[in-house]
C-alpha cells in the first residue's frame, strides 16, 4: 500500500494539473468567484464545531504565527472572520514609504469579506460559484497549503533546509488565487504550519474535512448576562453629560483603547474592548474607523462604548485590565467629584494629537498621574505590545534589562508642576501629531522644543529641591504601601520586548524614575499618536524622540546619586558617543543639578547601592513571582541559581528567549525562561548597533514561568542535567558549538515532538499565569 504522504502528493499533482488544463484557473473550473460569499458564515451542516473544535486547532498550530499586524501576509488564523478576510500582499510593516499607508484592522476597517476584498484581501478559503468538497479543496488555497505539508513534511531531526528563510525580513510569499500552482512547483517545502511539523492525521482530516464543507461556522456565543449587566453601567459611566465628564471619557479611551477590559466578578472572565462609537448605549455599536484614537472622529458626539473580544487571545497584544465598583469610584473620586470647571472640549486637529497636556489642561494633573502610576504595568506595556507587534528600530533605543521607578504624587510638586506645564505645554508637543511626517526639519525642529523644555525644567527643579523637597529616596513612589506597580523590570529581546512588575534579576546596568511629564509623553509618542501605517517620517521621528525620554528617565535616577558620581555614571552607560549627546543625559545647559543627594550612602558604588536601596523601600509593595529563591521547586533551586550566575561572552551565541523545560522525578514538569541580558557600549545610536555590542558584560536571567511573546528556543531536559545544560553553555564559543548545543538540548522545528511540548507548554501557562497567558508567537523560532 503507498504510503500517506505519497498518496498527498499523488493528490497535489492531479489538482496541479486540472488548473493547468483549464487554461485560465479556477474560474473555468469553478465559475467567476463571489466576493459576498464570505459575508456571513456558511450555515450548512458541519462535522466539526467551529468554536469547540476548529479554532482550538487554529490556535495550537496557526495562529502561532498568524496573529496581529506581523502576522505574514496579513493572514489572522485568530477568529472565522479572518479566515474569510483571507491575505494580503501588502506589508503591515515598512519603514520605506513616503506616504501613510491604508490601515486593515480586523472589525475596525472593514465589516464584511466583500469589504476586504475591495482592499486587495484575497481569499484563502474557496468563493467560486462551484460550492463542492472537490472545489472547496482544490480553489482554496488554506487547504492546498495544509496538503503541501501532508505531501512534503519535512526532516524529523537537525534544522529545516530546503530553501526556506525565516528572518523577519524575508521577502513575502503570498500566492493568491492561481498562483499556489507555482508556489507548490517551485517551494514544496514551504506548506503549512510553515517550517514545522505537519498537523497530526486527526488534526489535519479534522481541518480539511472542515474546508471540504464549504467552512461553516455559527455566530460566536453572546456575552453572559452578568457581563453585559456590567457593560451596560460602565456604558453609563463613560457617556456622561457634562463637559467634565466628556474630557475624561476621552482621556480614558485614550490611554485603553488597547486594553483587553474584563470585570472582577465575572467567573468566566470574557475580554472586551473600548471604542468609539457614533451610537450611543443601547443601540448598535457604530465603530469610528480612525487611524488612530487622537484623530477626529468626524462625529459631533463620540460615545465610548464596549464590544466583545472576537479574536483568540494572544501573548503578544494580551493587555488585561480589570474594572470593578471600586475602579468606577476612584476615578470617579479623581475626575468628577473635585471642583474643577471645563468650559470647552479641546479639538482633535494634529495640534492637539500631538500634546496631550493642552488637550487635557482642565483635568487635574494629579488626576492624569494617577490615573497611569496605578496601573503602571499596563501603562508601560502600552509601549511595550502595541500598537506594534515587532520592530527592531522601535526598541534598540531602551537597554537589555532596567528597572523602572515612579516619582512620588506629592502636593508640594503639584501646583509649581501645573504651573510649568501651563507655561510649557507648546515645548512638550510631540512629533507625530500626524501619521505623514517629514524627516529632517520636524526632528531638528522638536530637539530644540526639547531643550528649552529641559532648561525650564531645570529652574523648576532647582527651585523645588533649594525651598521645599530634599533630594532624596523619600520621592520615589512606594505604591502608597499596596500597589505593586510601584517597581517595574523592562526586558528587550532585540526586536521585541516584555514588562513585568518587580525587580526582577540581579542589580541592571540602569534604571528609569518617570514622573508624569515623561510617562504621559511615553504613552502618547510610542501608543496613542502612534501610526504603524504611517509614513517613514512618522515612524523614524517617533524612535528618535524616544531618545530623548529615555534620556529623562535616566537623569532622573541620575540626580539621586551624590553629585561626584552623577558624570562618570552617565558616561559608563554611554560610553563612546560624543559630549552633547552625554550632555543630553547630565550635565548640559538644561541638565545639571546643584543640590546634592540627600541619600545616604555607604559604599563607593552609588550606582548599585542606590538600587539595592530602592529595592529595600519597595520590598513590602515587591511582585515576587519571578523570584526563583521563592517560587522554584526547591529541588531546582541551587541549579537554576548557578543556571543564571552565568555571564560573558559564552552568552553571546544563545538566543534571547528561550523557554526551558524541566521534568523532576516525582512526574512533574516546570516552565522557566532563559533571558539573555545582552551588554551595550551605549543604546544612543540608530544605526549601527551592532558596533556596541559588549560581549563580555552579557549577562543570564532565569525566571519561573513565562516572560516573552516570542520564544527563540525550547530546552527540555530533567533536573539532574540542569549542572551539564550549565556547563555546556559556559562552554559556547562559536555558531557550530550552539548548533552541537542545539542538537543535544533544543526541541527543534524538525522534532516530531515539536508539538507536543508546545501543547504542554501553553496548557501550563494557561494554569500558572492564567491572566496573561495567551498563545504564544513562533515566527522568531530559531533554526540553528
Amino acid at each position: 500500500m503507498p504510503s500517506k504522504r505519497i498518496l498527498w502528493l499523488i493528490v497535489i499533482l492531479l489538482v496541479a494539473g486540472c488548473a493547468v488544463v483549464a487554461g485560465s484557473g479556477f474560474d473555468k473550473l469553478f465559475g467567476p468567484a463571489d466576493p459576498t460569499r464570505f459575508d456571513t458564515p456558511p450555515a450548512g451542516p458541519a462535522s466539526a464545531s467551529y468554536a469547540q473544535v476548529i479554532q482550538p486547532i487554529l490556535d495550537r498550530r496557526c495562529v502561532v504565527c498568524h496573529a496581529c499586524n506581523d502576522a505574514p501576509c496579513q493572514f489572522k488564523a485568530t477568529s472565522w472572520d479572518g479566515l474569510a478576510r483571507g491575505a494580503s500582499k501588502t506589508p503591515v510593516y515598512d519603514a520605506t514609504r513616503l506616504r501613510a499607508a491604508q490601515p486593515s484592522r480586523m472589525y475596525v476597517d472593514a465589516d464584511k469579506t466583500s469589504e476586504w476584498r475591495a482592499l486587495d484581501f484575497f481569499a484563502v478559503l474557496n468563493e467560486h460559484a462551484v460550492q463542492t468538497p472537490e472545489a472547496n479543496r482544490t480553489a482554496g488555497l488554506m487547504h492546498r497549503l495544509l496538503a503541501l505539508k501532508q505531501a512534503h513534511p519535512g526532516p524529523t531531526e537537525g534544522v529545516v533546509g530546503g530553501g526556506l528563510d525565516f528572518s523577519l525580513e524575508r521577502a513575502a510569499s503570498c500566492p493568491a488565487g492561481e498562483e499556489i500552482d507555482r508556489y507548490e512547483r517551485n517551494t514544496p517545502m514551504a506548506g503549512m504550519p510553515f517550517g514545522l511539523p505537519a498537523l497530526s492525521t486527526t488534526e489535519n482530516d479534522t481541518l480539511t474535512r472542515w474546508l471540504a464543507e464549504g467552512a461553516p461556522a455559527v455566530a460566536p456565543s453572546a456575552p453572559t448576562a452578568l457581563a453585559m449587566q456590567r457593560v451596560a453601567q460602565w456604558e453609563q459611566f463613560l457617556n456622561g453629560d457634562s463637559l467634565k465628564a466628556q474630557l475624561f471619557s476621552r482621556y480614558a479611551y485614550e490611554h485603553l483603547f488597547l486594553a483587553h477590559l474584563y470585570f472582577d466578578d465575572d467567573p468566566q472572565r470574557q475580554f472586551f474592548k473600548l471604542v468609539r462609537s457614533a451610537t450611543p448605549p443601547g443601540q448598535p455599536v457604530r465603530v469610528i474607523a480612525s487611524r488612530r484614537p487622537v484623530d477626529s472622529p468626524g462625529v459631533d458626539r463620540v460615545y465610548y462604548r464596549m464590544v466583545p473580544e472576537r479574536e483568540t487571545i494572544v501573548a503578544k497584544t494580551h493587555m488585561p485590565y480589570v474594572l470593578s465598583a471600586q475602579r468606577m469610584a476612584r476615578w470617579r473620586e479623581m475626575f468628577l467629584d473635585p471642583p474643577y470647571a471645563v468650559t470647552s472640549l479641546p479639538g482633535y486637529s494634529a495640534q492637539d494629537a500631538a500634546n496631550p497636556f493642552s488637550t487635557f489642561a482642565a483635568l487635574p494633573v494629579n488626576a492624569r498621574y494617577r490615573f497611569m502610576l496605578e496601573e503602571a504595568e499596563f501603562t508601560i506595556m502600552g509601549f511595550i505590545k502595541g500598537p506594534v507587534c515587532r520592530g527592531q528600530m522601535a526598541l534598540d533605543v531602551i537597554r537589555d534589562r532596567f528597572w523602572v521607578v515612579f516619582l512620588a504624587p506629592d502636593e508640594r510638586f503639584d501646583k509649581p508642576l501645573s504651573a510649568a506645564l501651563a507655561r510649557d505645554a507648546n515645548l512638550l508637543r510631540l512629533p507625530t501629531g500626524s501619521s505623514n511626517t517629514d524627516l529632517l526639519v520636524p526632528w531638528v525642529q522638536y530637539a530644540r522644543l526639547e531643550n528649552k523644555y529641559l532648561e525650564s525644567r531645570s529652574k523648576l527643579l532647582t527651585g523645588v529641591f533649594e525651598k521645599r523637597v530634599k533630594l532624596g529616596l523619600n520621592l520615589v513612589w512606594d505604591g502608597d504601601g499596596r500597589n505593586d506597580n510601584a517597581a517595574l523590570t523592562i526586558f528587550r529581546h532585540y526586536d521585541s520586548a516584555s514588562v513585568v512588575k518587580g525587580m526582577v534579576g540581579d542589580t541592571p546596568r540602569t534604571a528609569w524614575v518617570i514622573g508624569y511629564p515623561l510617562l504621559e509623553r511615553i504613552h502618547y509618542l510610542l501608543v496613542a499618536d502612534y501610526d504603524v501605517y504611517g509614513n517613514v517620517g512618522h515612524q523614524l521621528n517617533s524612535r528618535m524622540y524616544m531618545d530623548f525620554l529615555r534620556m529623562e528617565g535616566e537623569f532622573n535616577f541620575i540626580a539621586l546619586l551624590p553629585r561626584a558620581q552623577r558624570i562618570p555614571t552617565r558616561d559608563a552607560w554611554y560610553r563612546g558617543d560624543s559630549r552633547s549627546t552625554r550632555e543630553q543625559v547630565y550635565g548640559g545647559k538644561g541638565t545639571t543639578l546643584r543640590s546634592e543627594s540627600d541619600v545616604r550612602y555607604k559604599t563607593s558604588d552609588a550606582r548599585r547601592e542606590l538600587m539595592e536601596q530602592m529595592k529595600t523601600r519597595l520590598a513590602p509593595v515587591l511582585d515576587t513571582r519571578l523570584d526563583l529563591a521563592l517560587n522554584a521547586p526547591p529541588a531546582l533551586r541551587a541549579p537554576l541559581r548557578d543556571l543564571a550566575a552565568i555571564s560573558g561572552t559564552s552568552l553571546q551565541w544563545l538566543p534571547e528567549v528561550a523557554l526551558l523545560v524541566i521534568d523532576t522525578p516525582d512526574g512533574a514538569t516546570s516552565t522557566f525562561t532563559l533571558l539573555r541580558d545582552t551588554g551595550h557600549a551605549s543604546v544612543s545610536h540608530l544605526v549601527g548597533e551592532k558596533r556596541e555590542l559588549r560581549p563580555e558584560e552579557d549577562t543570564l536571567t532565569v525566571v519561573p514561568g513565562i516572560v516573552g511573546s516570542y520564544p527563540n528556543a525550547f530546552y527540555r531536559l530533567d533536573v539532574a542535567q540542569i549542572p551539564a545544560l550549565a556547563d555546556a553553555i559556559r562552554q559556547l564559543r562559536s555558531e557550530r558549538d550552539y548548533t552541537v548545543f542545539s542538537q543535544r538540548w533544543a526541541v527543534r522545528r524538525t522534532n516530531p515532538a515539536f508539538w507536543a511540548v508546545s501543547d504542554d507548554v501553553l496548557a501550563r501557562y494557561r494554569k500558572t499565569q492564567p491572566l496573561e497567558a495567551g498563545v504564544l508567537d513562533y515566527n522568531r523560532l530559531e533554526n540553528r
